[in-house]
């Protein structure tokens, strides 16, 4: 296990909060509301997430509202959309330019995030002696819940239900920090690897339209 596991997940979890917060911003702000539910879609983006993951584990009270420095980079993050809108309005003027400008910031940091809070979730729930398939399912439902609540609060369906692979890197992600540290191998190093791979994953699914098998949807027959 890392000598120093503490300020990796740290870091993960600030950056993670930052650039999730980030997001929740840019949804608040495409949706037309105002600096109070910016601040709470940036809250709830960058530590719905967390949440989760510590009434999981039995920690309270969860990070979300207990450690000061996760809740600063939720509240800059939101802050910061919110005072730079006029730079996505202006786009916006432009046909059909600002949409698909706010989209792609959005899910570029929604990979960056998933990335960030699947490795962070495996690294906590490992910390607290959670076995190989909890540790993986927490590292994925880290990855993916912030995003989820965000959506929901949106009044949008959410992207890991309807859109690129989204779950399945989260996944992946969290099952590779487990392998690594079953086998000694976990460092800083490599638990940011996993973070990259992540990302990559995500961002190339994007790119490709890569998606999870869906139903078929049988033809209605005529009467």
């Amino acid at each position: 296990m890392l000598t120093d596991t503490a300020s990796l997940q740290t870091v993960l979890d600030v950056c993670g909060v930052f650039v999730f917060g980030l997001s929740g911003g840019l949804v608040a702000v495409r949706r037309g509301l105002d600096l109070f539910g910016v601040l709470v879609l940036a809250w709830v983006a960058g530590l719905g997430g967390g949440t989760i993951r510590d009434l999981f584990l039995g920690i309270t009270p969860p990070v979300a509202v207990s450690d000061w420095r996760l809740l600063a980079a939720a509240v800059v993050a939101g802050g910061a959309v919110f005072l730079l809108h006029g730079v996505w309005e202006d786009d916006d003027a432009r046909p059909a330019g600002g949409r698909r400008h706010v989209t792609r910031a959005v899910r570029l940091l929604d990979a960056a995030g998933l990335a960030l809070f699947a490795v962070s979730g495996a690294l906590v729930a490992l910390s607290r002696d959670a076995g190989p398939l909890a540790a993986t399912l927490i590292g994925g439902i880290t990855a993916i819940g912030g995003g989820l609540l965000r959506d929901v609060l949106a009044r949008q369906v959410p992207e890991v239900l309807q859109r690129e692979l989204y779950a399945l890197p989260a996944l992946a992600g969290a099952a590779l920090v487990v392998l690594l540290d079953r086998v000694d191998l976990l460092s800083p190093l490599t638990a940011w690897l996993a973070v990259a791979l992540v990302f990559v994953i995500r961002v190339v699914a994007v790119a490709l339209d890569l998606n999870a098998p869906r139903a078929l949807r049988s033809t209605p027959t005529e009467r």
